[in-house]
């Protein structure tokens, strides 16, 4: 699996001293609010598991899981799977989101639950990928991990047509392994 990695990008190391200074800000702006963090899966699966753990007020969790992926790039669709189990009206709401790419996801899913009324709501994005976002999308996180270049990255959650998801740094993918 290893072998099909061009180059790490961000090691182990530097994906945890970011949830925790995410996490840090976090608990800050939610101190007594009890959030309810949304990840939309599958992608998110082991950002949003670091991160609600530094979480130290109260709060909840939830979960939606959309599609808009077929390959290595996105269709335009967005289909929801899976909805959210809980009410959100009047609550403060933080979207994690693994990675902010062409936009027409996430995009989705703020005006989704935005129609919820709930009482904020934030995005808080591991990855973002300014290159690749698509014209007419203006959403900007209001958390950022870290902003990456247009490349192909697999790990932490991120895959290609289903691997690679369990290697705990964020790769590159090598071109010939999703170009075939």
């Amino acid at each position: 699996m290893e072998k099909s990695i061009k180059e790490i990008l961000i090691t182990e190391e530097q994906i945890r001293q970011k949830v925790e200074e995410l996490a840090d800000a976090l608990n800050k702006e939610y101190a007594g609010k009890n959030p309810i963090f949304v990840g939309v899966l599958k992608g998110v699966v082991i950002f949003f598991a670091d991160m609600v753990r530094k979480i130290n007020t109260p709060c909840e969790i939830d979960f939606m899981c959309i599609s808009s992926y077929g390959g290595t790039s996105s269709t335009g669709n967005v289909v929801v799977k899976k909805d959210l189990s809980v009410d959100i009206k009047g609550r403060h709401v933080v979207i994690l989101e693994d990675i902010y790419d062409t936009g027409n996801s996430l995009d989705f899913v703020y005006k989704y639950l935005l129609g919820k009324e709930p009482a904020s709501l934030k995005i808080c994005t591991l990855l973002d990928k300014p290159e690749r976002r698509k014209p007419g999308i203006t959403l900007v996180p209001d958390y950022t991990g870290f902003v990456i270049p247009n490349e192909f990255v697999v790990g932490y959650g991120l895959d290609f047509n289903e691997h690679y998801r369990n290697l705990p740094y964020i790769g590159v993918l090598k071109p010939e392994v999703y170009q075939n």
